[in-house]
């Protein structure tokens, strides 16, 4: 499908039909390419957990305030924000550039290129991701604060701040995720409305980790699980050229 149908197409779906199967592989190969998504900084502070398994179904359904696209699905994956493995991640990446730009930088450049990766990814990552109850989010929002006396600077550096930047990054991978289902002829239901603390307490995931929604996957009973026509607000409401 070309985009605009794979966009049309795609619609939250709410009952899922118990007579069409999606094998597990598909939703996995989705995932790999929900990995090409955008991610800040490249961090890459997710985790997609892919649940197969029938036995799932009574305790997320539950978990999901009783949702029919939760009961009704034949597959979920819970997109998890990892935040706590900001520090490997970030070591991950060093190694990596290092290694990118020996391959594929001039020689003359390779050593000034590599010194400002081991000062991003080394050091100012592993600043911003660090969270303390609060008081590392006050003390990076008052550097920025002088810092932006003198020049154009990134203020959102606060512990809350940058908890909502890796949920954007996330919900990036989770819509090229819902894409890729729908290229495929599937069907999605992006939830929101979830126990977070069951769910973690469900999947024992540790404490330095978020739920960022949680999305069933299946294939439409005909229209049933869709809940009559789209609603858009105008575009000429949300479009403004300047």
């Amino acid at each position: 499908m070309h985009l605009q149908n794979l966009l049309e197409h795609r619609r939250s779906v709410r009952l899922f039909s118990d007579k069409k199967l999606i094998p597990p592989h598909d939703i996995e190969h989705c995932l790999k390419q929900a990995t090409l998504a955008p991610t800040s900084s490249n961090m890459q502070l997710w985790q997609f957990i892919h649940l197969v398994d029938p036995k799932w179904r009574e305790a997320l359904t539950k978990a999901c305030l009783g949702q029919t696209a939760a009961s009704t699905a034949t597959q979920w994956v819970v997109f998890v924000t990892r935040q706590d493995l900001f520090r490997s991640r970030a070591k991950f990446l060093l190694n990596f550039e290092k290694g990118n730009i020996k391959r594929n930088s001039p020689k003359d450049r390779q050593v000034k290129r590599i010194a400002v990766r081991e000062v991003y990814y080394g050091k100012l990552m592993p600043l911003l991701y660090a969270r303390f109850f609060r008081l590392l989010g006050i003390m990076r929002k008052l550097v920025v604060f002088v810092m932006g006396l003198f020049r154009p600077v990134v203020r959102e550096v606060s512990e809350t701040q940058m908890r909502a930047v890796v949920h954007k990054s996330c919900a990036l991978a989770a819509q090229t995720f819902m894409l890729a289902m729908a290229e495929k002829g599937y069907d999605t239901c992006p939830m929101e409305g979830f126990d977070s603390k069951k769910v973690k307490k469900l999947l024992q995931l540790p404490r330095g980790t978020d739920i960022n929604m949680i999305i069933s996957c299946g294939i439409r009973d005909g229209n049933k699980g869709i809940w009559g026509d789209r609603c858009r607000v105008p575009f000429e409401e949300v479009y403004e050229r300047r």
